[in-house]
């Protein structure tokens, strides 16, 4: 699919140089979709009619380039011998799912889409049960399996689809133009999409996409609230009833999770809705999310997850899930070939983040000792009554969640919204006065590690005055995770360098750099304005784009 105006212009020119070549290209010109080698550029992106965005959650640079040299990975392979390896690709400075999938469909970074986590916190907002925007702001919001209707009440998440329709209870309020408004979760993100954009200025354009939370990911529809045609409602979450058990118990079990995903995709490329019911036009852009890497790489060493050494060797588990992800990704790439339109899809293969620590030597768990140091000092409730724990009935997330709590939020990284910003210079000092790995330090003394407040965290994620920036955020050293769960060794969410170093391979249908191998480094930002510039749209019709100044990735940095 091509812009309208640019269609028209380019289908004139294609008319005259057929009958000028009296016919000999004319197949070629005709169905532009399946013949052609050698094509400068321009005419590679020309020949673009579909992008189908991948990401592998977890998937590391260093996990793209040993299997790919031990042949673990042969379909991965292929593609990359096709299209381009991006050796140093990173995500921008957060490693949660929400901002890095926010970065790869929007071009932006949190300081411009908003979004730091699944959970997090916003001083504007008022409760979902203040319908009325009556009472006090600050809310911790939550948009993640619970925001489906099977999680109001703190009920069982039972159905796959989340049980069909919203939380009201997940869903905050704020006054919009004097309105109080309901806050789903594409309001909250600040910032468009590709597939509004997209929608807006293709011809006949549609687009699909499917994750792990059926409701927490409606942002991906952007502020219109139209943005996906086709959002598969998929929760991870919820109890498979053909064994009772959660789809993330096991690596194993979420590849069954997953393959709900490989079928979406199929189904679209078949042309037919993510449900295979109806007959619909192939997604102009479309893509999903994977979780069996991630799932097998937080699991515990000792049960045979995460890695065996420094050198990214894939335990037993996450070797079986690099099997898994690579033949998942060659049947997609099959039915694109049966289909006939593997030359006229792009498909990026990347990741929302990694998971640290791949060294299993560096892993340190003291527990939450953030919050514990924040909560001894006062500046969060003693007794832990803030954010989601912050009820009037003690369950979580019923809907009778407490209003200005402040909140923080740590897995390997912490950010901290206070309750009394007035206190961050104070907040600061503490941290720093208990960096080290000894109670009660925070373990945030090494080369790697830092704090982040006043214009230096402004700079970079946005003013936390205007209420959704956390007023501090600290990076520990790399390897720390701020719990003591004993059923995962691995997570993600901050910018310790196995959370942000990405794999990254991308394949353009005729492409003249087939093969390549480029180590500039980029960010996943750049995956967004590409994917218009192959679709031969203007990369500054995303807004974060415009904010950002972020510009395509290399080979398609530049205009036509």
């Amino acid at each position: 699919m091509k812009p309208i105006t640019k269609w028209k212009r380019k289908q004139s020119a294609m008319c005259a140089a057929v009958a000028l070549l009296a016919g000999l290209y004319s197949a070629v010109a005709t169905a532009g979709d399946d013949h052609g080698h050698g094509r400068d550029h321009d005419r590679d992106r020309a020949s673009v009619k579909h992008v189908l965005l991948i990401s592998f959650d977890g998937l590391h640079e260093q996990d793209v380039a040993r299997c790919i040299g031990a042949n673990t990975c042969p379909n991965l392979a292929l593609l990359a011998k096709s299209g381009t390896t991006y050796t140093n690709a990173h995500t921008p400075g957060l490693s949660d799912s929400f901002p890095g999938l926010a970065a790869l469909v929007t071009g932006g970074s949190p300081k411009s889409a908003g979004l730091f986590y699944d959970v997090s916190y916003d001083r504007t907002l008022y409760a979902p049960s203040d319908t009325n925007c009556t009472g006090p702001t600050g809310w911790n919001v939550v948009f993640d399996e619970t925001t489906g209707i099977d999680g109001e009440n703190g009920g069982a998440l039972i159905h796959l689809d989340g049980g069909g329709a919203f939380n009201p209870q997940a869903i905050p309020h704020a006054l919009v133009n004097g309105v109080c408004t309901p806050v789903y979760p594409h309001n909250y993100l600040k910032t468009n999409t590709v597939f509004e954009v997209i929608k807006g200025n293709v011809n006949g354009a549609r687009t699909a996409w499917a994750d792990k939370h059926a409701w927490g990911y409606d942002w991906l529809n952007g502020p219109s609230g139209m943005g996906v045609d086709d959002l598969s409602r998929t929760e991870i979450n919820s109890i498979d009833p053909d064994t009772n058990t959660y789809y993330l118990d096991t690596y194993t079990h979420t590849e069954k999770f997953d393959n709900y995903h490989v079928q979406s995709l199929i189904h679209e490329i078949d042309g037919k809705d993510s449900t295979g019911r109806k007959n619909v036009a192939v997604p102009t852009v479309f893509g999903a999310n994977f979780q069996t890497l991630s799932v097998a790489q937080k699991a515990t060493v000792a049960s045979g997850g995460g890695y065996l050494d420094a050198s990214f060797t894939p335990g037993p588990q996450v070797a079986g899930a690099i099997a898994y992800i690579d033949d998942a990704l060659g049947r997609i790439v099959s039915e694109l070939k049966q289909r006939n339109l593997y030359s006229s899809t792009a498909i990026i293969v990347t990741a929302k983040h990694g998971q640290s620590p791949t060294d299993h030597s560096k892993l340190v768990k003291n527990g939450d000792t953030l919050t514990k140091l924040l909560e001894a000092n006062n500046y969060l409730d003693s007794g832990g009554n803030f954010g989601q724990a912050a009820t009037k009935s003690g369950n979580l997330n019923d809907g009778t969640g407490l209003v200005g709590t402040g909140f923080v939020q740590t897995d390997d990284v912490g950010l901290i919204w206070l309750r009394d910003q007035s206190q961050v210079a104070s907040v600061v000092k503490t941290l720093k006065d208990n960096l080290s790995c000894n109670a009660p330090g925070i373990c945030a003394d090494g080369p790697q590690a830092y704090i982040l407040s006043g214009p230096q965290l402004a700079n970079r994620f946005g003013d936390p005055s205007r209420g959704r920036t956390p007023d501090i955020i600290v990076q520990p050293n790399p390897g720390v995770i701020y719990t003591s769960s004993t059923s995962k060794d691995e997570e993600h969410g901050g910018n310790a360098p196995d959370d942000s170093h990405l794999g990254l391979v991308m394949y353009v249908p005729h492409a003249h750099h087939a093969g390549q191998v480029n180590d500039e480094r980029v960010l996943t930002t750049q995956v967004a304005p590409t994917i218009l510039r192959l679709l031969e749209l203007k990369p500054e019709l995303l807004h974060s784009v415009a904010i950002e100044g972020t510009r395509p990735l290399p080979e398609f940095d530049r205009e036509d």
